[in-house]
């Protein structure tokens, strides 16, 4: 008997360890997000055991088997025709809503998060977004199916999307879907956001490309390599659903599988003196509000190693981190919506960028949501359903709506 009970113990401690995770106070549904992170948790131990013993591939590979397992294949509807295809030879799910319109339709071109590592345009939580976007504003959506690290590093990512849009955006396209050239937005979010922001500042240097986007839509956006030690880092290190570990994971594997980038990141100390410049941009002693600053210290920057930067020069990188921008680069950026999440390791980087936009006189629809976590507008549908998160989601769409 007291072998079983000890068994019986010790069974039930490592699923409270597993279920149980401290949440905020102001989160709703908290049984339910603890269920949601403790499945992540599970899969990252599970996924970090099976490497050590066997090996077989890489972390963020194995972690793509929650991409496959959430896979849908394109199925039309009576609102939206869903088809996979190519433009400019990336790889896209392409939404056509089916009814009619008055005039010219409203087009979303949606890069999905995860890190540049994980994600899919066909995942069900991404065809959800993207198919309601559809269908709500009865307007065509691109969502692209770039190629992701560990296999493809940075520019990849940024190439894929940025061609996909260009392409898009010629008049003879836009004429072939009945698209108003004047009514086309990127969006995205995480990594995804992430890559809608670099998209829309290389859009600015084009001069090949004559179509203007009408706005741009950052949800809860990972925008800067070079404090990883933000107040919100700091903050949110252990929450549902990017541990600060993970998002470490993510910056340095978009540049390289080169363990010691994501050693120094982990640090803190990556960005070389010679970028010392560069870190204006990035100051949240001046960017963040006072409520965000709460009791934190802005402390000067601990300079790394000139070798990693030489390196793997991405990091510094505008197109991988659009913050690192002038003021007079933000100026002529289009109608601009950012969505960040108290809760999030994230959230600084999405509010100092919109006080930027902001100051530089970019139109600007700051909406913050002190209830919620990363990825939340992922659990819309199904068992994982947070009202939060569809909350969030009707406020994305309305924002487009009134905007596009």
């Amino acid at each position: 008997m007291g072998v079983k009970l000890l068994c019986l113990f010790l069974a039930s401690a490592l699923v409270a360890y597993y279920i149980y995770t401290p949440i905020p106070e102001d989160v709703e549904e908290p049984w339910k997000v603890m269920l949601i992170t403790a499945g992540f948790r599970a899969v990252g131990h599970l996924v970090s055991l099976v490497l050590s013993l066997l090996g077989l591939m890489h972390y963020m590979e194995a972690l793509m088997l929650i991409t496959a397992v959430e896979y849908i294949a394109p199925t039309s509807d009576e609102n939206v025709t869903v088809t996979d295809t190519e433009f400019s030879n990336v790889a896209i799910r392409l939404y056509l809503p089916r009814k009619p319109s008055d005039g010219l339709r409203r087009a979303v071109v949606y890069f999905h998060g995860g890190g540049w590592c994980l994600g899919q345009a066909g995942m069900k939580s991404y065809d959800h977004l993207t198919r309601w976007t559809s269908n709500r504003l009865n307007a065509v959506v691109v969502s692209v199916n770039y190629r992701l690290a560990p296999k493809y590093h940075f520019p990849i990512q940024f190439e894929d999307v940025y061609s996909v849009t260009k392409f898009f955006l010629q008049s003879s396209i836009l004429s072939q879907y009945g698209v108003d050239p004047d009514r086309v937005c990127v969006a995205g979010d995480s990594a995804g956001g992430n890559l809608a922001a670099a998209v829309a500042q290389q859009l600015l240097k084009d001069s090949e490309v004559k179509t203007k986007l009408k706005a741009q839509a950052l949800l809860y956006p990972a925008l800067q390599t070079l404090d990883l030690n933000l107040p919100s880092y700091q903050e949110n290190e252990n929450k549902p659903i990017l541990l600060k570990s993970l998002m470490v994971k993510f910056w340095s594997e978009y540049f390289t599988s080169d363990p010691s980038l994501r050693e120094a990141m982990a640090s803190n100390r990556h960005v070389p003196v010679e970028s010392s410049h560069l870190f204006q941009f990035v100051n949240w002693s001046n960017l963040l509000p006072e409520e965000l600053k709460k009791d934190h210290v802005y402390t000067s920057p601990t300079y790394g190693s000139s070798e990693l930067a030489q390196k793997y020069p991405g990091f510094l990188d505008p197109r991988a981190a659009p913050l690192l921008v002038s003021d007079d680069q933000l100026r002529r950026l289009p109608l601009t919506y950012v969505l960040t999440c108290e809760h999030d390791v994230l959230r600084d980087d999405g509010v100092m960028y919109a006080r930027r936009l902001q100051a530089a006189g970019v139109s600007v629809t700051h909406d913050h949501a002190k209830d919620a976590f990363h990825g939340v507008m992922m659990f819309v549908s199904g068992p994982t359903k947070l009202a939060v998160g569809h909350r969030l989601l009707n406020r994305y769409i309305e924002w487009l709506n009134e905007n596009l």
